[in-house]
């Protein structure tokens, strides 16, 4: 893609999460683009936030499972950009139409003391993280899922450029030394209204929730970026993304590990 391209593109994002109108498939658009645009997309759209008064607060590593890559048809995770205004309470309500199509998922949040940059090792994460808690992210698209024209699908990269498809955090009261639990078997059972929809171990995050903030940590180096103090990072998912309908309400139970909960007006 041209510089002139990845910031139309980007911009389109930008009007469309504003607009709640989601834009076509950029991979129908651009069916040469490559990760690296995808990317550079991403950048672009986060200038533009940060532009428009937005904060940094962390960041989100996707696609960690291998049911998710499987379907993807990829074999490594994506990662996007969080927000100050993305953070919902514990327990708080969405207001109506504040997103296009939310989704929910529940996973790790890794919130930093000190700075990692480049190669680490998993040690080097125990040490340089402030605490763990339990988390839900709250997905949305502001690029179509499936074009109704071609019936092509979303790919990796509408994805990544689309920030990952990020668009709300929530964070658990419960906070943990992360040594204090082995997180390859901290894991939630996922209610909508009452009713189990879908449960998961940590250990479906790359094998460990931790090596997630490895594999990050190296990426971003890649991309002259680092993971900061103060940070929160949402290590993966472990489960699959459940839709959000209007007046749902979502409660992940980590046993000893805490809760989190979000509604929909």
């Amino acid at each position: 893609m041209t510089p002139a391209e990845i910031s139309q593109a980007a911009q389109a994002l930008f009007a469309a999460e504003k607009s709640h109108k989601q834009i076509g498939l950029l991979t129908r658009a651009h069916p040469e683009m490559t990760m690296d645009d995808a990317y550079a997309v991403q950048k672009a759209l986060v200038a533009l936030k940060i532009a428009d008064g937005r904060r940094v607060i962390g960041w989100k590593i996707g696609l960690t499972s291998k049911a998710m890559q499987y379907a993807l048809n990829i074999d490594i995770p994506d990662s996007g950009i969080l927000f100050d205004d993305m953070h919902f309470e514990d327990g708080a309500t969405v207001p109506a139409r504040r997103f296009i199509q939310p989704r929910i998922e529940a996973e790790i949040a890794f919130v930093m003391k000190a700075d990692l940059d480049g190669a680490v090792r998993r040690d080097e994460v125990l040490a340089a993280t402030d605490y763990v808690c339990p988390s839900l992210e709250i997905l949305d698209t502001r690029i179509e899922r499936v074009d109704a024209h071609t019936g092509q699908t979303r790919k990796i990269f509408d994805t990544i450029s689309d920030n990952a498809a990020n668009a709300g955090i929530v964070l658990g009261r419960a906070r943990h030394d992360p040594s204090a639990f082995d997180l390859r078997w901290a894991g939630a059972i996922c209610s909508r209204n009452g009713e189990v929809e879908e449960t998961g171990l940590g250990a479906g995050v790359l094998n460990d929730p931790v090596m997630g903030i490895v594999w990050l940590s190296e990426r971003l180096e890649a991309y002259g970026q680092k993971i900061r103090a103060g940070d929160v990072v949402l290590s993966g998912s472990f489960i699959r993304p459940i839709e959000a309908r209007p007046k749902d309400e979502f409660v992940a139970d980590f046993g000893a590990f805490g809760q989190v909960s979000i509604g929909f007006a």
